[in-house]
C-alpha cells in the first residue's frame, strides 16, 4: 500500500494535525511512484494533539512521541511510526511552521527485508 501523512502544526491554535492519506484505486496500486497525483490518494484518517501534550513527549523521546500521536484512528506501524514521530520532533524543533509530507511504499519494507 502506498500511504502518504501530513504533518502540520498551528501554532495559534497550539494544535499538531496528522492526516493519513492512501491510494486505495486498485489501477493505480502498481502505478509508478513519478506518475501518482495528489488527487490519487485518499483520504483515510485525521488526527489533532494538543500541543502541550506533543511537547511534553517529546521533552521524554521518541517512544513517548509515538504513544501520543497512536490512537485508535491513527495508528501506523512501527517503521512508519519512527519516522512520523521523529518528523514532528524535528518539526517543533524548528521555528517553520510550513507543513510536512512523508510518503511510504509498503515495497520498500519488503525489499529491506529480502536483503
Amino acid at each position: 500500500m502506498r500511504q502518504k501523512f501530513m504533518i502540520s502544526k498551528d501554532g495559534a491554535k497550539s494544535t499538531l494535525k496528522i492526516s493519513e492519506w492512501a491510494i486505495i484505486d486498485r489501477e493505480l496500486k502498481k502505478a509508478n511512484a513519478p506518475s501518482i497525483k495528489k488527487r490519487d490518494f485518499s483520504l483515510i484518517g485525521e488526527e489533532t494533539y494538543d500541543q502541550k501534550a506533543v511537547l511534553r513527549s517529546i521533552s521524554i523521546g521518541q517512544e513517548a512521541v509515538i504513544g501520543t500521536l497512536r490512537t485508535n484512528n491513527l495508528f501506523p506501524i512501527q517503521p512508519y511510526a519512527n519516522k512520523i514521530a521523529e518528523t514532528v520532533m524535528t518539526l517543533y524543533d524548528s521555528s517553520d511552521e510550513s507543513p510536512v509530507e512523508l510518503f511510504f511504499d509498503d515495497v520498500d519494507l519488503l525489499s529491506v527485508n529480502e536483503k
